[in-house]
């Protein structure tokens, strides 16, 4: 029993050791604090003028270097959206149109291109990973698409590291072509700081501060991780009600059948 014991405690003596060292390399991040998101709750719902103003913040500061891979133009109906809206956005990039009748893809070694259409995908900045790193230093800026659902407490994560960055503290040397923001593992992080107050100018007339791009892109980024969040939501308030309402019809039956027993 006493080598059982043993045994166990040094699997998870050495188990624990290994998985503390991962996190001991990987650098320990400030714990971001709590946001009230409207999608917060049983009853939360998405805010479309915030989705609206997030897509713009996306579009205008973020498309640059990270993508949306999941999400289709004709998606964007979903947070409000008209329909000459889409076909307005997307028809303002281009995407490789295929091969013409001649069966070419490539004229005078470049690729054929048509301005975009609702079926068509969010156009990725990047062709592909390697271009993707030649143009930022080696590193790779991530799809955006599941950020929020990626990481524990994704939302808060997302808006942290949105607005927290800093000067470095004394005595932390940044390794070149670093920046410091201590809700990134490690503190170093490869991107500069993205927001900066009146980046983008809100149709709506609201105030384009840091704080309300941060909080209004990480909306957007809830959405393109979780599209069908509000119906979910509604199907499971759908189904509790249903069991209520089934659990009380057999506890009178119940109670009728025991009655006539007695």
């Amino acid at each position: 029993m006493l080598k059982r014991n043993f045994i166990i405690f040094f699997t998870v003596a050495t188990i624990s050791g290994f998985f503390g060292n991962i996190v001991n390399a990987a650098g320990v991040a400030m714990k971001p604090g709590e946001y009230a998101w409207s999608t917060n709750g049983v009853f939360g719902s998405f805010d479309r003028k915030q989705l609206k103003r997030g897509w713009q913040v996306y579009t205008e500061v973020c498309a640059g270097c990270h993508s949306v891979r999941l999400i289709y133009y004709r998606n964007l109906a979903e947070i409000g959206f008209s329909s000459s809206e889409i076909k307005k956005i997307a028809a303002s990039v281009e995407v490789p149109a295929g091969p013409n009748e001649d069966g070419e893809t490539h004229k005078d070694d470049e690729p054929i291109m048509r301005p975009a259409k609702a079926f068509d995908k969010v156009i990725s900045p990047y062709p592909n990973k390697i271009a993707a790193r030649a143009a930022n230093g080696g590193a790779l800026p991530p799809d955006l698409s599941l950020m929020t659902k990626a990481r524990i407490n994704g939302p808060n994560y997302v808006h942290a590291l949105l607005t927290g960055f800093k000067e470095a503290p004394s005595g932390l040397k940044l390794s070149d072509g670093m920046y410091y923001n201590p809700y990134y593992p490690g503190g170093q992080i490869a991107m500069a700081a993205p927001l900066s107050a009146e980046a983008v100018e809100y149709s709506d007339g609201t105030k384009a501060t840091v704080e309300q791009m941060s909080k209004d892109v990480t909306a957007f980024l809830i959405w393109t991780a979780e599209p069908e969040l509000e119906e979910r939501k509604r199907l499971g308030i759908k189904v509790i009600f249903f069991l209520i309402i089934f659990t009380a019809m057999l506890y009178a039956v119940k109670r009728q059948i025991w009655s006539k027993l007695n």
